[in-house]
């Protein structure tokens, strides 16, 4: 039987790399993939899953009117979908994970969705992972080391000076270099660790 699934990691851990590797996968097997992502992450350009090691490929970009259901549903008439691939799900809305849900039980597609669980406040990133941790018969995280050697599980955002910024906008999209995941004890002491530290100072310089 199909089943929502729900891959999570702190920043930097190769989602996008791991779903990108799923989908060729299935195409090489002769499947019909459907890959979407937030028409909100418009880092590679609207409607494109990139990886930082190179990988890419387009996708359906989903805004938040749209049905996910209803978009797959009338493809699936047609032509039976294999899998439902979603990139930064985080962005997405409880009523998307929801339309999820119905695609794997009423059609027996599976939904593979991919993306952060928490955000850079120490917090559930969206009420769509509220929704995706609810619902999701498969849940996996895919791991992520901090510059101490310990398993990341936070990501810290900081500014110029290198200092933690635990205050503002939940999604800020781009600014990667402003962004690193860390362990919970150093994300607590906002310490983004000697490397990222050397790096500004040379910056700055």
């Amino acid at each position: 039987m199909a089943k929502l699934h729900f891959h999570y990691s702190v920043m930097n851990a190769g989602k996008t790399t791991q779903l990108l590797q799923v989908r060729h996968n299935y195409i090489e097997n002769g499947g019909l993939v459907l890959l979407f992502t937030s028409a909100l992450d418009d880092r590679a350009g609207v409607g494109r899953v990139s990886s930082r090691i190179g990988l890419s490929a387009e996708a359906v970009p989903l805004r938040k009117s749209d049905d996910l259901r209803a978009i797959v549903s009338e493809i699936h008439r047609k032509t039976p979908v294999t899998v439902v691939l979603i990139d930064e799900v985080q962005f997405l809305t409880p009523e998307h994970i929801w339309q999820a849900a119905h695609l794997v039980d009423e059609f027996n597609v599976p939904v593979m969705t991919y993306g952060l669980k928490n955000n850079v406040f120490g917090e559930l990133f969206s009420p769509a992972i509220c929704t995706l941790l609810a619902l999701a018969e498969d849940i996996k995280e895919i791991k992520q080391l901090c510059h101490c050697g310990r398993k990341a599980t936070m990501i810290l955002r900081y500014d110029p000076d290198g200092k933690a910024v635990k205050t503002g906008e939940v999604i800020e999209i781009g600014g990667e270099s402003r962004y690193i995941s860390v362990c919970r004890p150093h994300w607590v002491e906002g310490d983004i660790g000697a490397s990222r530290r050397a790096a500004l100072t040379c910056a700055a310089a």
